[in-house]
């Protein structure tokens, strides 16, 4: 469910994507059409259901968050959506608070010593991106699509790969084909290649298929970082 992450901090400041990063320039043309208008009604319907089982599973979470490490439970990051517009996307956190205090935005990796030991079960499960259904419900996110990056990394990976930026073409999902197909050891690379077939042969039965595969990878455990 959930790309691979880079690692979180509740007070991370990231500059304003937008005209300052040049990937936006990078990205082309949007995908729009009637597939689009479903995928919205599909997002709405599905994301308030998600929405209403998970609120008291996020409300255990929470506490338990609270009092096992220091921090708020929830924290928001900004993240780069649709077209390049930024967002904040919410999670439970899963790593301590001063996981960037030294390195700064980095990608984050398997084992990741960072990551608290509830934080730990949280990713295995995707317990932590429960929230985003509000993300879903705001139209910032979609339940299948791209994940998200945060614009510093967003940057840095399309000024390796100029296709990296194509993936901001739909809005950005909770889950994904990438996380599907190739857990959190896939490279940038690897991962904007997956992306980029999924937006090219976007069908709401592909985002039905992909919701079925996300539920086998929580069960599983598959990919956890």
């Amino acid at each position: 469910m959930r790309q691979v992450e880079a690692s979180e901090t509740v007070n991370t400041k990231v500059q304003t994507a937008g005209l300052n990063y040049q990937f936006v320039q990078m990205i082309g043309t949007p995908v729009s059409g009637i597939s689009m208008v479903v995928k919205r009604i599909f997002d709405l319907v599905v994301g308030l259901v998600g929405t209403i089982i998970s609120a008291p599973i996020i409300l255990v979470f929470a506490i338990i968050v609270k009092l096992t490490s220091k921090g708020p439970a929830l924290y928001k990051q900004e993240r780069v959506g649709f077209m390049g517009k930024t967002f904040k996307v919410i999670k439970l956190r899963s790593m301590r608070q001063d996981a960037e205090t030294k390195t700064g935005a980095v990608w984050a990796q398997k084992n990741d010593p960072r990551i608290t030991p509830v934080g730990r079960f949280m990713r295995k499960t995707r317990v932590d991106e429960l929230p985003q259904f509000w993300n879903v419900l705001m139209g910032d996110m979609s339940l299948v699509g791209p994940r998200p990056e945060r614009p510093v990394l967003t940057e840095k990976f399309s000024q390796n790969n100029a296709e990296f930026p194509k993936r901001l073409r739909i809005i950005p999902g909770i889950t994904g084909y990438a996380q599907i197909n190739g857990g959190y050891d896939i490279t940038p690379d690897d991962k904007c290649k997956l992306d980029n077939y999924y937006i090219e042969h976007y069908s709401l039965w592909f985002d039905v298929k992909m919701l079925f595969g996300t539920v086998k990878i929580v069960v599983t455990g598959d990919g956890a970082r």
